[in-house]
Formats: C-alpha cells, sequence, structure tokens
C-alpha cells in the first residue's frame, strides 16, 4: 500500500528543488543582464585619445600669460620662449564617451626606453601627474587639443624636457583623463618625435592604460 505520506514530502522536496534552481537559474540570467547593462554603459561612458588627423582644423591655443601656440592637425607644437617651454597636443576622441582631461607628465624617451631590452611598459603613477590649470573636454568624435607648459627652473619635469628639445629627441607625454562622471580614469602615452625639417613634432600614441577597470590586454 502507498505510504501517502512518504509520496507527498517526496513530491514536496523535488518541487521545491525544481523551484530553487529555477531561482537561480533567474538570479544567474539577471547578473549576466546586468554586467552586459553595465559594460555597455561603460562603453557608451569611456574616452580615447589619439592625436588629431592631419585634415583636422588648427588649435590656436592661449597660455595664461597670454601667449599663443598655433599648431595643425596631425602635428604638436612643442617651443620654447625664454626659460618657459610649452606643449600643444592636438587631440581626437575616437571614443563614446566625452574626455575629460586631468593632468599630465613628461618623460625624456632615453629615460624609459631601453632599446637593448625593451619590456612592456609599467603604468606611471597617477599621483606624479601635474593637475591641469584649466578644465580641457573632448567631445566624442570630435577634436580638442591638451596644453602644457614648464615655467620654474626647479620644474620636476625640465630635465626632461630641455633634453627633449636641445638635442630634437623623442618626449613621452603621458595625459591622465576619465569620462564626464569622474570615472574610468586611462592614462595615454603620446610620443612626440621631431620632424626632419622645421620647428613642428609629430605626435602618436604607444600604450594606453585603464586605471578602473580590466583594459584590453587582460
Amino acid at each position: 500500500m502507498a505510504d501517502w505520506s512518504t509520496i507527498a514530502s517526496t513530491s514536496t522536496a523535488v518541487g521545491t528543488l525544481v523551484l530553487a534552481l529555477a531561482t537561480f537559474s533567474s538570479v544567474r540570467s539577471s547578473q549576466r543582464s546586468a554586467r552586459v547593462a553595465e559594460q555597455a554603459l561603460r562603453l557608451n561612458l569611456r574616452p580615447v585619445l589619439h592625436p588629431s588627423r592631419l585634415t583636422d582644423p588648427a588649435e590656436k591655443v592661449r597660455f595664461g600669460e597670454g601667449r599663443y601656440v598655433k599648431v595643425d592637425g596631425g602635428q604638436a607644437a612643442f617651443e620654447r620662449d625664454g626659460d618657459t617651454l610649452y606643449l600643444v597636443i592636438p587631440l581626437r576622441n575616437i571614443g563614446a564617451g566625452l574626455g575629460v582631461l586631468h593632468g599630465w607628465r613628461a618623460e625624456h624617451y632615453a629615460q624609459v626606453f631601453d632599446a637593448v631590452h625593451p619590456s612592456r611598459p609599467e603604468s606611471p603613477d597617477a599621483e606624479s601627474f601635474r593637475e591641469q590649470a584649466r578644465d580641457l573636454y573632448v567631445p566624442p568624435g570630435d577634436v580638442g587639443f591638451w596644453q602644457g607648459a614648464i615655467r620654474v627652473p626647479d620644474d620636476p619635469f625640465r630635465a626632461d624636457a630641455e633634453a627633449a628639445f636641445e638635442q630634437r629627441d623623442t618626449l613621452f607625454v603621458d595625459l591622465l583623463y576619465g569620462d564626464e562622471i569622474g570615472g574610468q580614469r586611462t592614462i595615454t602615452r603620446f610620443v612626440l618625435s621631431p620632424r626632419e625639417q622645421g620647428d613642428r613634432w609629430i605626435p602618436g600614441v604607444v600604450r594606453h592604460w585603464h586605471l578602473d577597470g580590466d583594459g584590453p590586454r587582460r
């Protein structure tokens, strides 16, 4: 004779297990959907800065003391006036989000690159960056610029910048920037190479580091 009490208990247990599995599957699916939505949101906010194109318009940039520096698209300016060094890089934002520049740093190429034993460069310390004196924004899919100046004798970037300028050698300029809500901080390393003729420099990009979250090489 069937033990209806046992059958009922077993049926209840099976039903509870099925319900638990369905709930677990639903929660996992919701979590995956949330992660996908979060990633899509980050992509829609992430800026990615590169040098502007040769066909982009020239930029005329004013510095605090009233000096203007004009530079054509796809080029960079590295000028000296007395003891002051002026730097300008026209930028194009190839990302989907507004780019907000936070700071910069400069290093002589010879100080950080070993041609005999090259290795993958490490991300610079975010604390080593100098804060921008003015707010600079680069709209998504559009152009803008970065500017920096070295004025005082004991500026920590002066020795490297002067060495690159006087030797007509390559200079690394690292820019720290993020999205419009202060997240997705990124460091992009620009390399400024002197043209064979004239006083202009050619900018390029050698590395992107993502400080908030995984980058493209992880």
